[in-house]
């Protein structure tokens, strides 16, 4: 799709941040393109249970929550293309326009882009991890769970997403280990309690898990008390790993300045240090990612680059 017309904005990811940016930018008549190269929703479509988004008194699945924001971006006309990105050039002696290349060699051109690029689940880096990824290990609760009806499994973590996911796995398993490596948690205080109180949970403290193993598929786990030193194996069916996510970025190659970690740094206006392009969502650098905060920092992304674009094009 080498196109010679440029597009007001371009937002690359189709995630709670960008479908956000992408419905204000089409309420501010912005010629608008989003880009996704998988499915629209990102990791939210794999939650079973949201019960923090306001407006849902009862919760609502995330597959259900991102099936209404598509319904209303659709109203306002959905122009898609499911591509990847691989690169984004500034061409400074054409008005600060940007070339968006995609992994197919095509490429298109936009005034402004918008970063809602996500991440991805953290591994643990062990030995089993990667040879038994859909054998018994997972990084999805509501995906894979109901494969494991009556089993054992542990679950490796200590964020909201780890407690989430053991608490949604208790509704099909028999038993969740429940395995961190400090002495606490660092969830919200509500899903604690509920974690705590749940018999089917059992918490190994100050613990990691340093391999995994089994025949064609998991049947144990080696864990390590980091106090005491001792190694015990667990017999479990499965393994499922919430230890926190990846940004998205590693393709950006310079474009834009990141932490440490590969998240995106921005201003108080979600501008990267790149004029003309912004970021929001998970890959963006802060200490709380949420989708209410996801979805907030869209809006802000697509408002700033209205502005930005509005002073490109009469300068």
């Amino acid at each position: 799709m080498n196109e010679t017309k440029v597009y007001d904005l371009i937002i690359v990811g189709g995630g709670p941040a960008g479908l956000t940016s992408y419905l204000y930018a089409q309420r501010g008549l912005l010629n608008t393109l989003l880009v996704e190269k998988n499915f629209l929703g990102g990791q939210v479509v794999l939650t079973d249970q949201i019960e923090n988004y306001p407006g849902f008194p009862e919760g609502i699945s995330g597959f259900e929550l991102i099936e209404k924001m598509v319904k209303q971006v659709e109203k306002l006309g959905l122009n898609l293309v499911q591509k990847e990105v691989v690169k984004i050039e500034k061409i400074e002696n054409q008005n600060l326009i940007f070339k968006i290349w995609f992994s197919d060699g095509t490429y298109t051109l936009s005034y402004a882009v918008i970063l809602a690029l996500g991440a991805s689940p953290k591994r643990l880096g062990i030995p089993g991890e990667k040879e038994f990824i859909g054998k018994g290990v997972s990084f999805c609760a509501t995906c894979d769970g109901p494969f494991f009806k009556d089993e054992v499994i542990a679950v490796v973590g200590g964020g909201d997403s780890a407690l989430k996911e053991a608490l949604t796995l208790t509704k099909f398993v028999k038993k969740v280990f429940l395995i961190h490596r400090r002495d606490k948690f660092r969830a919200e205080p509500y899903l604690q309690k509920l974690v705590l109180q749940n018999p089917k949970i059992e918490i190994l403290w100050n613990s990691t898990v340093e391999a995994i193993e089994g025949n064609q598929k998991v049947e144990k786990i080696k864990v390590l008390n980091k106090l005491t030193g001792e190694k015990i194996f667990l017999e479990v069916a499965g393994i499922f790993i919430f230890i926190g996510y990846e940004p998205n970025t590693f393709w950006l190659k310079g474009l834009v300045e990141v932490d440490p970690e590969g998240f995106i740094l921005t201003d108080k206006a979600m501008q990267t240090s790149q004029q003309g392009v912004f970021a929001c969502g998970d890959c963006v650098s802060k200490p709380f990612r949420q989708i209410i905060i996801a979805c907030g920092e869209g809006a802000l992304a697509a408002l700033s680059a209205k502005e930005y674009i509005a002073h490109v094009k009469t300068s």
